[in-house]
């Protein structure tokens, strides 16, 4: 009797490791996921400076536009919370898809070799957010529905 009592304390004690184990894990891997967003916003960041120099020497009166990007660039770096954040990364993806949609005003800018390989990078690196984000929220779905 005594050793069934302690089998079954110990079959529930290495449940409850293997359940906590597993939690830590994918807690990790929603770290990880969040991580991968992080480096392709910095990538972007990166790139956001020679996107604004290069339509800068072509529209040089779109200067609003120009400022309103490298000010949400640095606000974005800047911010304090993930919500915070998030708002200005996603209003600084559309200030930048408002300067390659420049390249239709300016021909000149679209046959600008430098700006059609800085409009490549942007794009690869939008697919990679994109790609990024939707294995973020399954992490964290995944992880919710673990711990539910």
């Amino acid at each position: 009797m005594l050793i069934a009592v302690i089998v079954a304390g110990l079959a529930l004690l290495l449940g409850a490791i293997l359940i906590f184990n597993r939690l830590v894990a994918e807690r990790n891997q929603m770290r990880a996921a969040w991580s991968d967003i992080d480096v392709q916003l910095m990538r972007r960041h990166d790139l956001t400076p020679q996107l604004v120099t290069a339509v800068k020497a072509y529209a040089d009166h779109e200067r609003a536009t120009l400022t309103t990007v490298s000010e949400l660039r640095t606000r974005a770096e800047a911010a304090a919370g993930l919500a915070d954040r998030a708002r200005l990364e996603d209003e600084l993806g559309r200030q930048i898809e408002r300067l390659l949609a420049l390249q239709e005003s300016y021909p000149d800018l679209k046959a600008s070799e430098n700006f059609l390989q800085l409009q490549r990078d942007l794009v690869a690196i939008e697919d990679h957010l994109q790609y990024a984000r939707r294995y973020y929220n399954g992490a964290v779905r995944q992880l919710n529905t673990r711990i539910e």
